[in-house]
């Protein structure tokens, strides 16, 4: 039997591409390395409150900018990537997809993200992803996604690239 789980929690937005390659990083090694991964839903806007440059709005911005005759539809297939298909891919059905729509607005929900947000910038985040790292008594914190080989490290652990052979194997 190998040792307990670390739990590793990973701070992201999903319009952050960064956060992105974190996420689809942990997930494929969470097994591998035996860790505890605690995924944090954050808003990087309430960590980078000074800046409000998201990628997605950069992005029609360009387009705008370049080819104003596909705003619309630039805009359109962002918001229904972020929100319906996103549910839609998960397995969700329309009507659970719905009711969590529904709940977007509530207290409850708003509360959840805005602490989510505060416990990262208390761990000294000022952008997105972040991971922490809570090994042998002691908080880590790694800003951005290309500190994997070092997260591994922490871990006592091997980095064996994007993809480790375990899930290259069943890709």
């Amino acid at each position: 039997m190998g040792p307990l789980p670390r739990t590793v929690e990973l701070f992201y937005d999903v319009l952050s591409p960064y956060s992105w390659l974190g996420f689809e990083i942990l997930c494929r090694y969470q097994n591998i390395w035996n860790i505890n991964l605690q995924l944090r839903p954050s808003l990087i806007t309430g960590i980078m409150k000074d800046s409000g440059s998201l990628s997605a709005m950069r992005f029609l911005t360009a387009v705008n900018l370049e080819h104003p005759e596909m705003l619309e539809k630039a805009s359109r297939e962002l918001w229904m990537r972020v929100w319906s298909r996103a549910a839609e891919k998960a397995g969700m059905s329309a009507e659970q997809a719905q009711g969590l729509l529904e709940k977007i607005a509530t207290p409850k929900v708003k509360n959840q993200l805005k602490e989510t947000t505060e416990a990262a910038c208390r761990y000294g985040a000022f952008g997105l992803p972040i991971t922490v790292a809570h090994v042998d008594g002691q908080t880590h914190m790694l800003f951005g996604s290309d500190r994997m080989e070092l997260l591994a490290h922490l871990l006592g652990e091997k980095w064996m690239g994007p993809i480790p052979p375990a899930v290259n194997a069943r890709l």
